[in-house]
């Protein structure tokens, strides 16, 4: 999971909280094979059903991040974990996992609790719900949180865009240097696949490149 070599925006896809063992593998498939995608990130607890969408991520050369379970996180095998019960809990995955796998930070309120997680060193801090792709567009504080980090620290920050692809351009036009999809991709009309293409294309000619 690595910042593009130009500095521009890059796209992370949050899996659908009821995934269809039967079918999700190969709509994953499609989406992974759409276009850049830095990071998928996964909840739930069922170790036989996430296995599988693991591989299939770090196949695509994507790292998959399992939600605040360290253990299944291990069993699974995943890139690393994406934490969102608090500054105990980071610090407990950091300790184990600093150096093996990717911490992130999730939600996070504030510039208070955002500067509070960064003080750890987390390998990237997230703005806004997993869930918080209920209106077209990112959702307002979320977006001014995380433009206010990336212009200011060198860790990363990850912010939960809308309900639609065009919500990719908010983020990349503000500088933020990943972007998470939900419901955009896997209710997308054309498929996951062409909502990946789509959103890295908006992403593209929008991105907010250094001089």
């Amino acid at each position: 999971m690595s910042r593009s070599p130009a500095g521009a925006c890059r796209l992370c896809l949050v899996a659908p909280p009821a995934i269809d063992a039967a079918t999700f593998p190969d709509r994953l498939a499609v989406a992974l094979g759409g276009g850049d995608v830095a990071a998928l990130i996964l909840t739930g607890s069922d170790e036989r059903l996430l296995k599988p969408l693991v591989r299939l991520a770090q196949d695509a050369e994507v790292a998959a991040l399992v939600v605040d379970d360290t253990r299944l996180g291990g069993r699974t095998q995943a890139d690393g974990i994406h934490i969102e019960t608090g500054m105990g809990e980071l610090k407990l995955a950091l300790e184990k996992l600093r150096g093996r796998g990717i911490v992130g930070a999730g939600n996070l309120r504030s510039r208070h609790e955002a500067m509070t997680a960064g003080e750890v060193e987390p390998d990237y801090v997230f703005f806004g719900r997993l869930d918080g792709d209920t209106a077209p567009g990112i959702f307002p504080k979320a977006l001014e949180l995380a433009a206010w980090w990336s212009g200011l620290f060198e860790i990363p920050a990850m912010v939960m865009g809308g309900g639609a692809l065009a919500s990719v351009a908010e983020a990349a036009a503000a500088g933020i240097e990943f972007v998470a999809l939900r419901s955009a991709v896997w209710d997308h009309p054309d498929g996951p696949g062409a909502a990946v293409a789509e959103a890295n294309r908006l992403i593209r000619a929008t991105a907010r490149v250094p001089a």
